[in-house]
């Protein structure tokens, strides 16, 4: 089937040899800073994507999706509570928790710190712990051992290591005819655990939930329930059928309310760096105008012709789109490609600039991260295309209009 006429003379002027080359030039220059603008734009999306993910797991391997604390501070009856959480949809495990702050002591070093006291055999249902475990097990949590595991900031703090003794102080006092006095335990170090975010690993302290309720002097309560979903995007809603159904009076969160302030600073960071970055792909389309424009005027004697055999300025406006549109799309198609290709190898990319360079791009210290993370996320692959190729034909609409407004008898008059 034959190309119609106005698709088929604008591919030809594309492909065709010109004989101002300023105008080629221009051409390959919008070609290639649409293909540089959408491939910065995926790989930057890919990359906050990744970062988002990555703190995001790190964030959920300590706080768990969705958290039931006791109205007064406490809860009674845990078990029934979990029972009831348990049988919602999306639930797939629950484990009760006590919660309070502290302070540990080892030798001239103090630190303040958030105790949890936790059932090893269910938290392992609720949070990942065990996969950042530095040193020792959850497991050395027993029943009366007085164990605790610290995060790795902490423990480097108090100068401590597996074995050693640290006293913990409750805020509980006990009166005596001298005063109120601090309630102190003395426990053995056996674990240290690293998560990779300095919230956590410099101010929690993990301890058996028998140890942690004679400690702070709960006798059978809890300080509330923990709860994992096979979805984690499904909390908000989890949370809500909750707060219908549950018949303990309690507060209901969940990890989105909890860390809501940096999940959301992380959105707004992400959408700023897409418009950003999307004006330098509204740059380069708008080339695409000095490009069409210095075409026009090369052509007028041909477009001329065209009118004098018939051609209506429609069909003349669509020859330029045609151009136009074609050195964006093949721009876009390099920046697509790129941009893939960039974000799916992040991991092989970044180590080798390193390496060139002689320096370490991202401090574990400043970032949380070892390694630069990437997340390719087809969707926002087809939001930036979408919006890249609707810039590049806004750009020929007034060349294209200009060309359209061609008078032949004015064009031929020189020829």
């Amino acid at each position: 089937m034959a190309l119609p006429y106005e698709l088929a003379i604008g591919l030809r002027y594309t492909r065709a040899k010109r004989r101002n080359h300023f105008i080629s030039f221009i051409s390959l220059i919008s070609m290639l800073g649409i293909a540089l603008g959408v491939t910065a734009l995926i790989v930057v999306l890919s990359v906050m994507n990744g970062f988002q993910s990555e703190l995001r797991g790190r964030i959920l391997a300590v706080v768990s999706h969705i958290q039931i604390s006791g109205a007064n501070g406490d809860m009674t009856g845990w078990d029934a509570v979990a029972a009831q959480a348990s049988g919602q949809p999306h639930v797939l495990a629950a484990a009760p928790y006590v919660q309070a702050q502290g302070m540990l002591s080892s030798g001239q070093s103090v630190r303040g710190a958030m105790v949890r006291g936790i059932l090893p055999e269910l938290e392992d249902k609720v949070a990942d712990f065990r996969p950042h475990m530095k040193e020792g097990t959850l497991e050395s949590l027993t029943p009366g051992s007085f164990n605790v595991v610290l995060g790795s900031e902490l423990a480097r703090a108090l100068g401590v290591f597996v074995g050693d003794k640290v006293t913990v102080i409750a805020p509980q006092g006990v009166v005596t005819p001298a005063g109120v006095l601090p309630r102190l335990k003395t426990f053995t170090v056996s674990g240290v655990f690293e998560v990779g975010m300095f919230e956590y690993d410099s101010g929690m302290a993990l301890i058996r939930m028998e140890d942690a309720q004679l400690l702070y002097r709960l006798d059978d309560r809890v300080s509330g329930v923990r709860l994992k979903l096979d979805d984690l995007f499904m909390a908000p809603r989890v949370v809500r059928q909750l707060a219908n159904t549950l018949n303990t009076p309690a507060y209901i969160s969940d990890w989105t309310q909890s860390h809501a302030n940096f999940f959301r600073a992380v959105q707004i960071e992400k959408n700023m760096m897409f418009i950003i970055l999307s004006l330098i792909v509204a740059v380069a389309a708008f080339n695409i105008v000095s490009t069409l424009v210095m075409a026009v005027t090369d052509k007028q004697a041909d477009i001329a012709i065209l009118r004098t055999l018939g051609a209506s300025p429609h069909s003349i406006m669509g020859i330029f789109i045609v151009q136009g549109a074609l050195i964006g799309f093949i721009g876009l198609g390099l920046g697509v490609v790129g941009g893939v290709t960039l974000a799916l190898n992040i991991d092989v990319v970044v180590p080798f600039i390193e390496r060139v360079l002689g320096t370490q791009l991202f401090d574990k210290q400043v970032y949380y991260i070892p390694s630069l993370p990437s997340e390719l996320q087809w969707r926002d692959v087809t939001t930036v295309t979408g919006v890249s190729f609707i810039l590049s034909l806004v750009a020929t609409l007034y060349p294209s209009w200009r060309a359209s407004r061609v008078n032949p008898a004015e064009a031929l008059r020189y020829e």
